[in-house]
């Protein structure tokens, strides 16, 4: 059984960083693919980014891209999203998925397996 854990959430000021941690485990993910996502209060789950873990191939939400990283390790099959020049507005829970399939879509339909979720919040 697929499982992933998030980690790394917290309270930072404006401008800061922080790097989330995703866990996977219960499978082989050769094949996948990895995404983060987000939801703040009030609003829809948005895609942030996606990486295919074989490929390396990676993809980003425009307001995003430049200050988010999303990378993997395949020695500890952990995926990993670098925040840095935080703005408050990034405030959300940060959720984990997988698509088994690979595809690495912006779309949350397309990803099966989902984490728990970590909290990050942005301070002016």
């Amino acid at each position: 059984q697929v499982q992933l854990v998030e980690s790394g959430g917290g309270l930072v000021q404006a401008g800061g960083s922080l790097r989330l941690s995703c866990a996977a485990s219960g499978r082989t993910f050769s094949n996948y693919a990895m995404a983060w996502f987000r939801q703040a209060p009030g609003r829809e789950r948005e895609f942030v980014a996606s990486i295919k873990w074989r490929s390396g191939n990676t993809d980003y939400a425009d307001s995003v891209k430049g200050r988010f990283t999303i990378s993997r390790d395949n020695a500890k099959n952990t995926v990993y999203l670098e925040m840095n020049s935080l703005k408050p507005e990034v405030t959300a829970v940060y959720y984990c998925a997988a698509d088994p399939l690979g595809r690495g879509l912006p779309r949350i339909q397309t990803y099966m397996y989902w984490g728990q979720g970590t909290q990050v919040t942005v301070s002016s």
